[in-house]
């Protein structure tokens, strides 16, 4: 599989202006990057008031310190934000774009943590895979195993082999091609005075992107992100302990758009 860099040379497919004209486009890009900015204000407005729903079920998570309720995984914080992390049991490593997503987890979390927020990530392995994958990647946030509950079935990131066999599954809030067991996604939750979790909001397929600090950046640079034309755009993507020197690399996971 061919995943060397799609763009030789981006050069070639720009002009070279004076420094006037060039200022000129980039004024008028940047009105368009303002239109943007503030439509963007305007959708997390709109996010944030979107309505609750009260989790009923109760929901029991292995973890490195017992047992605990998904009320006792906020950490005394109110807000807590919830990387679904495909690793299902049984496998040898985590998906590599899960892991590329949890690789900008360190740097957000005391940041995130003074805005109220705990980062959580759950995956359905039990706590010993999820253990021995955590010490080769070196991360050090809080990992938990759904391993004993219906949590990643509800949120509808894993999928049943029965399931799985009718050749669909409820992904990304409606029917998806079923493509595994296992599936992306960034859940938030809010803790009431009394105890009460409520779900607050969820994003699936490309929405996950929102984790992926990364992306920006490239989307800053003259190449972009290079990505080929192919359904698993990120076919690049390896956990960042088996990237090759070029860069070059391959990847298990398809967020949609």
């Amino acid at each position: 599989m061919n995943t060397t860099p799609v763009t030789a040379s981006p050069i070639a497919d720009h002009p070279v202006v004076s420094e006037t004209e060039w200022m000129d486009q980039r004024r008028s890009l940047l009105q368009k990057e303002k239109e943007f900015t503030r439509l963007g204000d305007q959708l997390s407005a709109e996010r944030r008031a979107m309505p609750w729903r009260r989790i009923e079920k109760d929901y029991v998570f292995d973890t490195p310190s017992g047992r605990r309720s998904l009320a006792e995984l906020f950490a005394g914080r109110r807000q807590l934000l919830v990387q679904h992390f495909m690793l299902g049991p049984g496998w040898p490593q985590g998906c590599p774009s899960c892991s590329y997503m949890a690789d900008h987890i360190g740097g957000m979390r005391p940041h995130l943590a003074q805005r109220d927020v705990t980062v959580l990530v759950v995956s359905r392995a039990p706590l010993a895979e999820i253990e021995r994958f955590r010490e080769r990647m070196g991360w050090d946030f809080d990992w938990v195993s759904a391993n004993g509950n219906d949590f990643n079935y509800d949120f509808h990131v894993s999928f049943t082999p029965e399931e799985r066999a009718t050749g669909q599954v409820h992904y990304n809030f409606g029917p998806s091609p079923a493509r595994g067991e296992e599936a992306p996604g960034i859940s938030a939750f809010y803790e009431g005075d009394g105890g009460e979790v409520f779900h607050t909001y969820s994003t699936f397929g490309r929405g996950v992107e929102a984790m992926m600090g990364t992306y920006d950046m490239l989307d800053l640079m003259p190449k972009g992100r290079d990505e080929r034309e192919v359904p698993n755009k990120m076919e690049w993507v390896r956990h960042h302990d088996r990237y090759e020197p070029t860069g070059n690399a391959g990847s298990c996971c398809h967020p949609e758009p």
